[in-house]
């Protein structure tokens, strides 16, 4: 069922997009609840998923590195995409994708 996740690649470009969505979710709908609502549950709900999201992208992001011996510049690339918006969806699209080979 789950074969298109079989190998690391995969993992991380699907962790990629939901690190991407959990970060526009964080800063879109629950910072602004946080501040302009008085809301701040929101934050701790969605701020853990997104950590948690992060930190599997980081490692994921580093296994794939070491595995596929990509450049210090891609990995750092990765890294930078990571923080800002659609950065993520960008590096699944562009960055990890099979066969792209070592683009830095």
């Amino acid at each position: 069922m789950f074969q298109f996740l079989a190998n690391s690649l995969a993992r991380l470009r699907a962790i990629s997009i939901l690190e991407g969505a959990s970060l526009l979710l964080l800063l879109g709908v629950a910072m602004p609840l946080k501040y302009l609502a008085h809301e701040p549950a929101a934050v701790r709900v969605v701020g853990l998923i997104h950590g948690v999201l992060f930190v599997s992208y980081v490692l994921l992001l580093l296994q794939n590195t070491i595995e596929r011996r990509w450049s210090a510049g891609k990995f750092l690339l990765g890294l930078v995409l990571s923080v800002i918006p659609f950065g993520a969806f960008y590096a699944e699209r562009r960055l990890f994708q099979p066969g792209a080979g070592d683009v830095i």
